[in-house]
């Protein structure tokens, strides 16, 4: 980002932080997410016009209900009558200390929960920590700021998936069989809240994700030590996936980062052919798994694997309770022959709502290499959800 860009940024989410992260009780404020993906894709000239439009869409933060402290955290937990004391709380967390080591000790601690407000909180996080690592030395206040709202909109939104069992995973190993694997459930009626409730059963995929292994050397800090206590005790007794088998890779931590961003691919190529089976909330497995890619770098390895995990059941959850049982004909897809991917993020710049801007921003991370796939989603996704400019 350039001087310019990040005075921008730090405008908007100035602007932003008087603000509730939902309005209505439960639908998500998208504007920190959506200025952040304009401000990296070049288009900051329209983020203040942008949030002009997005103003009707904002409420003012919530009044606190009670202080969250270090004896009581655990049964404030997924409880929405917390979101301002959540955000106060971590606020006060990352005046004491640096914002690598609050993410590393409630990053496992949130991870069961990643579903929880629909995926939205882990995805404002993604947002958060990616302006935070671009210098990760000189963080703003503005931007500190938001990963606090980030981390407590998440904290009062944990809502954990029902216990699932594991199906036999794709005999590929590839996530784009993983997904297309992922039964429908027979009742898509309702809300999110409702249909989560409704899974049953994931494939169990990726066929070899490992569950972290405690390093003798080099020691790993206090901050991530006591964050794998903490993954220890908000798991489960069972390891249905097989995370301790000895026959893992030898480096864990790069193949659970390489099998994520295979995901994140696999789930934006399927938006391209199933999106239209609801195109705003199917946006979300693609870009909640690709949240928890951008956080990766700020994380102690030893969350990798278990991050890995949590992000597959986000977007086989998603995909389950939202996918059409039949694809699109692939010569339906927009043709993206001559255009660009800053072209097409300009697309979505202009078509103004923030669904598509941020699977636009995720199609754009996949598209790093030629991906037409990834730029057709993006552009399918213009041309499903109402423009909002």
């Amino acid at each position: 980002m350039t001087d310019d860009t990040r005075g921008t940024l730090d405008e908007a989410l100035e602007r932003l932080h008087a603000s509730g992260p939902e309005r209505h009780g439960w639908l998500s404020n998208h504007a920190p997410m959506a200025v952040e993906a304009l401000v990296r894709h070049g288009q900051g000239r329209t983020v203040h016009r942008w949030l002009d439009r997005y103003r009707d869409k904002l409420e003012d933060m919530p009044r606190s209900y009670a202080a969250i402290t270090e004896e009581n955290w655990r049964e404030a937990l997924g409880d929405p009558r917390r979101l301002a004391d959540w955000p106060a709380y971590f606020d006060r967390e990352l005046a004491d200390r640096p914002w690598q080591d609050v993410l590393a000790m409630w990053w496992p601690r949130l991870l069961p929960g990643i579903a929880g407000g629909a995926t939205h909180p882990v995805i404002r996080v993604g947002h958060a920590v990616r302006t935070l690592l671009d210098e990760p030395g000189t963080a703003t206040a503005p931007r500190t700021a938001e990963l606090a709202h980030a981390l407590g909109y998440w904290a009062a939104r944990h809502a954990p998936l029902p216990p699932l069992r594991r199906r036999p995973g794709p005999a590929s190993g590839s996530a784009a069989d993983a997904l297309a694997a992922v039964e429908p459930i027979a009742d898509q009626s309702g809300g999110i809240r409702e249909r989560l409730a409704r899974l049953t059963a994931f494939p169990a995929w990726p066929p070899t994700a490992p569950r972290p292994a405690r390093p003798s050397t080099p020691r790993p800090s206090r901050a991530t030590d006591t964050a794998l206590d903490d993954l220890d005790d908000l798991d489960g007794p069972d390891d249905p996936d097989g995370l301790d088998d000895p026959d893992n890779p030898a480096d864990q931590p790069e193949e659970a980062r390489r099998r994520l961003t295979e995901l994140v691919r696999a789930a934006t190529h399927r938006y391209a052919t199933h999106g239209h089976g609801e195109p705003i909330m199917l946006v979300h497995a693609a870009t909640a798994p690709n949240a928890v890619l951008r956080a990766l770098p700020a994380l102690p390895r030893e969350l990798w694997a278990p991050s890995l995990e949590a992000a597959w059941a986000a977007s086989a959850a998603v995909t389950a309770v939202y996918a059409p049982r039949e694809p699109l004909p692939a010569d339906r897809l927009p043709s993206v022959e001559g255009v660009t991917p800053e072209e097409v993020f300009a697309r979505a710049a202009a078509h103004g709502d923030e669904h598509a801007i941020k699977l636009t921003d995720t199609a754009l991370d996949v598209a790093r290499g030629a991906d037409p796939t990834a730029l057709a989603a993006a552009l399918h996704a213009c041309a499903m959800i109402d423009p909002a400019l």
